[in-house]
C-alpha cells in the first residue's frame, strides 16, 4: 500500500476548508494478504471509515473507526479464537516531529503515540493495517484454555518448579527461622 495506492491522498490536493471523508473495505485479495502478513487464521468484515482534515497551518488529522473480525490461534491450545475489534483511530501528521532526544543523548519514544511524519501523501490503508496490528490480542485464549505445567528432569532427581526459580521465594521462611532462633537464644545482658 504505497503512495500510489488508490486510497492515498496527495497532501497538496487536500482541501483545508473542509474534511475529506474516506471509507475503506478491502476486497477479498487485499484482506487475505493482510491476514497472511499478520499471521491470522482469518480476517472478516474489515472496514475503516473516517476523515482527514487540516489541523493548523501544516498539520493534518486523521480520525476513523476500525472494524474487523479476526481469528487467531489460541496461545495455549492453537484452537481458533475469534475476536471482534471496534476502535477509534487517530493520527496527527506533522511536517516535523518533536525532538525525542533527552539531554543525555538518548532517544525516547514520544509520549503522543498518534504522531506521524507528514510526507507527500497520507495513506489511510497503511494507517488501517497498522491500527489493526496494534489492536490484535497479543495472547488470545480459547474459552477454558489453561497453561499446563510440565516438569522435566533427570531420572532420580526432583524437577525444578516455578517456585524454585524465584530467587527470593524462600526469604520469608529464612527470616522467620532466624527470628525463631533469636527468640530461643537467651539475652546476654
Amino acid at each position: 500500500m504505497s503512495a500510489s495506492s488508490p486510497s492515498a491522498f496527495a497532501v497538496a490536493s487536500l482541501p483545508k476548508s473542509h474534511p475529506t471523508a474516506f471509507s475503506l473495505a478491502p476486497d477479498a485479495e487485499e484482506t487475505a494478504a493482510l491476514a497472511e502478513a499478520l499471521e491470522l487464521l482469518a480476517l472478516r468484515k474489515l472496514s475503516f471509515k473516517g476523515e482527514l482534515k487540516a489541523a493548523g497551518k501544516s498539520e493534518w488529522l486523521l480520525t476513523a473507526r476500525l472494524g474487523a473480525t479476526v481469528v487467531q490461534p489460541c496461545s495455549v491450545t492453537l484452537a481458533p479464537v475469534t475476536t471482534r475489534i471496534d476502535e477509534v483511530v487517530t493520527r496527527r501528521f506533522l511536517p516535523v516531529l518533536p525532538e525525542a532526544q533527552t539531554e543525555e543523548g538518548e532517544i525516547e519514544m514520544p509520549e503522543d503515540e498518534t504522531l506521524e511524519q507528514l510526507g507527500s501523501h497520507i495513506n489511510p490503508a497503511e494507517v488501517m493495517a497498522e491500527a489493526l496490528a496494534l489492536a490484535l490480542p497479543l495472547y488470545p485464549r480459547a474459552d477454558g484454555a489453561e497453561m499446563q505445567v510440565s516438569a522435566v528432569t533427570e531420572p532420580g532427581r526432583q524437577a525444578m518448579t516455578d517456585e524454585d526459580a524465584k530467587p527470593l521465594a524462600n526469604l520469608a521462611d529464612l527470616l522467620a527461622a532466624r527470628r525463631n532462633k533469636d527468640d530461643e537464644t537467651p539475652d546476654r545482658d
